[in-house]
């Protein structure tokens, strides 16, 4: 899957560059949307590079956001690292206790669910597998949130 992932990166890269795009430009913030699929409420969020915030169980920190230059086609690009909180990641269900596969997200070292690049004009390309919720890019922003 993996690979697969990786596969698919590359190729939509390749595919930005033959079109004649620019490179993407760093930006300081971005705007996240976040679902909860048991109640169906979605929220924005907005973070810093850089800032570790919470979503229900999840702990989601923004390494980097890239945004095309406005004479291009729109694209925002952020780095995501997406844990999920102790008390999810120790939860054993009585599957797992009988030795049967495991359902549900898979959990890496430190909870680790999602490690990689959102694309916020393709949000199903590089996206969080998680059962309760959703997390995806919506821009990149030069300033500060507001009360940050």
């Amino acid at each position: 899957m993996t690979r697969f992932i990786r596969f698919t990166l590359a190729t939509a890269a390749m595919a930005l560059a033959s079109a004649g795009a620019h490179a993407l430009e760093p930006r300081t913030g971005v705007t996240l949307r976040a679902l909860d699929k048991i109640t169906g409420n979605s929220t924005d969020i907005n973070a810093k590079v850089g800032q570790t915030l919470k979503f229900g169980r999840l702990s989601v920190t923004v390494r980097a956001c890239y945004q095309a230059p406005p004479e291009d086609t729109p694209e925002s690009a952020a780095f995501l690292e997406i844990h999920a909180l102790a008390a999810e990641s120790q939860r054993v269900t009585a599957a797992e206790k009988a030795g049967k596969e495991k359902r549900g997200p898979q959990v890496g070292p430190d909870g680790l669910l999602f490690s990689g690049w959102m694309f916020a004009s393709s949000p199903g390309l590089s996206a969080l597998e998680h059962p309760t919720y959703d997390v995806w890019v919506i821009s990149c922003s030069t300033s500060a949130p507001a009360g940050q």
